[in-house]
């Protein structure tokens, strides 16, 4: 049996492999604890700054989907400079005023809503047998009469606790429009620095995937943004007409609702048919005005989002239910949001290799293979 020299390595055996001695076992096992310890390291450092790299991700999402409109300007003659500025200004000026005209009335209207929804109950128990037997069987009156007469009490109690969490939401869309804008200025830099990761015959076909990727993403978000424009839009006017009351607060529950995949819309609906049932009764109001979205969405499926999205990345059913679900558990309404495209980018990305697998043989193998003489016959 071999032994190790004074210096602690062990000589050869006779077959040349290196013996295995105490010491060697002590490095090993010290190299593979320090490399645990240094993953274990490397995880808890992650998990600390989870909620920035949250941020990250969320800044560079908004920047790439807002790359396409920064492209335009600068095909047209303006320096990516002006454009990310004058793409930036342009999103900071439309949600101030947004927000200004919304905010008085929808505050005004949702605290009437509040106020008057169990008034309403009591008129629709007068007018339905059916309604009044289960507001008696489930006291729904009473339950929200309580609510309604507790509820400013349980908003000033809460009126800290709403105080610094509005001021951490306010802190975090800063951080993520201050990342977006640094984000938006070097992205052509980002995606060069991404692509040289890769070795040098693949850069190219790196260089395609990610163009492919960042023009799929970014055409995907503004026309979902259009079409809940379309869906606000379009509720505000049925609403308005029918006269069921709280009709901007509505619209703006719909529009965002459709952001959502699959879901948002029947979202969206479901509140504003509620709401006219108990506001305005089953006929006509609650009636057209579950018609109107039943139609409004076999045209936005049929008719506005084929053509909104005709340059995005098509997905099946069942890959867009399960990446919003997977989304919406991990970062909840954002991540449902972030979900669709990011699964296109995978999609892009994997289907050419899938398509590599499946297809033809190369023309080079082909020819190879032709060139090859027969085998003599035994």
């Amino acid at each position: 049996m071999t032994t190790a020299d004074e210096s602690g390595t062990s000589p050869e055996g006779p077959s040349g492999l290196t013996a295995v001695t105490p010491a060697l076992v002590f490095r090993w096992a010290a190299a593979a604890t320090f490399g645990v310890l240094v993953v274990l390291l490397a995880g808890m450092a992650v998990y600390a700054v989870r909620d920035v790299l949250v941020l990250v991700v969320i800044a560079l999402f908004v920047a790439v989907s807002l790359d396409p409109a920064v492209r335009w300007l600068v095909r047209h003659g303006v320096r990516r400079g002006w454009a990310v500025s004058i793409v930036m200004m342009g999103l900071v000026a439309v949600l101030v005023l947004f927000v200004w005209s919304l905010a008085p009335p929808l505050i005004h209207q949702g605290n009437v809503l509040i106020k008057d929804l169990p008034g309403y109950v009591r008129d629709l128990d007068a007018k339905s047998r059916t309604i009044r037997e289960l507001s008696a069987r489930y006291r729904l009156t009473q339950k929200l009469s309580d609510l309604a007469a507790t509820l400013p009490g349980k908003l000033a109690g809460s009126a800290v606790g709403f105080a610094q969490r509005f001021l951490g939401a306010l802190l975090s869309a800063v951080t993520v429009l201050v990342l977006t804008i640094y984000f938006m200025a070097d992205l052509p830099r980002i995606r060069r620095g991404l692509v040289r990761l890769f070795p040098r015959t693949r850069r190219t076909q790196v260089a395609d995937i990610v163009n492919v990727v960042v023009d799929k993403v970014g055409g995907y978000m503004i026309g979902n943004i259009i079409i809940s424009v379309f869906a606000g839009v379009s509720s505000f006017i049925c609403l308005t007409v029918l006269r069921v009351p709280y009709a901007l607060p509505l619209a703006l529950w719909v529009a965002i609702a459709d952001l959502i995949p699959m879901v948002g819309a029947t979202l969206g609906a479901s509140v504003c048919v509620l709401v006219a049932l108990f506001t305005r009764g089953l006929w006509p109001a609650a009636i057209l005005v579950t018609l109107f979205f039943v139609l409004y969405q076999q045209l936005e499926n049929y008719l506005i989002a084929p053509r909104v999205l005709r340059n995005t990345v098509n997905m099946p059913a069942v890959a867009v239910l399960l990446a919003a679900l997977i989304g919406g558990s991990v970062l909840g309404v954002v991540g449902a949001l972030m979900a669709i495209p990011i699964a296109a980018a995978v999609r892009v990305v994997v289907s050419p290799a899938i398509a590599a697998m499946h297809g033809p043989p190369e023309p080079e193998a082909a020819e190879s293979e032709a060139a090859e003489p027969e085998a003599p016959p035994a």
